[in-house]
């Protein structure tokens, strides 16, 4: 047995690309949000509504002094609409430089996906237009969300 090719092998493994996720659950389905868009995790709070907005703009919140828009994913994604419970969450997501709340059902977990286990979606149908891609990881399905559209489209 060679040493120095088990330590290889190891180091491998070790440094195979991972990129984390930020899981959470809307509707019994997993969904995943590039962690480095994730600014902060909340409960849901209350939210000041703000005339003349798209149905998926709840209102805004003070966070910390911040004035931040909050969207409901629900609404975004067109699905039915539940009431907002102990495990409903507000995520705070920076994306460029525009800070946004998305309400969602929980939080699941962060979890380290391999790169290689990342397939990318190209598709623009309504339906799917928020997705940028799917993984299989621990026998679960997560779609991955594409924050731009989510946020701009």
């Amino acid at each position: 047995m060679n040493h120095e090719n088990i330590a290889e092998e190891a180091v491998a493994l070790t440094s195979q690309e991972l990129k984390k996720f930020l899981t959470i659950s809307i509707d019994n389905e997993i969904y995943g949000i590039d962690i480095e868009h994730v600014n902060d995790i909340n409960r849901i709070q209350e939210i000041t509504e703000v005339p003349n907005q798209d149905h998926y703009v709840m209102g805004i919140i003070n966070l910390r002094g911040q004035i931040v828009p909050v969207i409901d994913i629900r609404r975004r994604f067109v699905k039915n609409e539940i009431e907002y419970d102990d495990r409903t969450c507000i995520i705070v997501i920076r994306y460029e430089e525009n800070i946004v709340g998305l309400i969602v059902d929980r939080v699941v977990e962060v979890l380290s996906i391999p790169i290689s286990l990342l397939t990318k979606t190209d598709s623009n149908d309504q339906k799917s237009k928020f997705i940028m891609g799917i993984t299989k990881y621990n026998d679960q399905i997560i779609t991955l969300l594409d924050i731009e559209r989510i946020l701009f489209d």
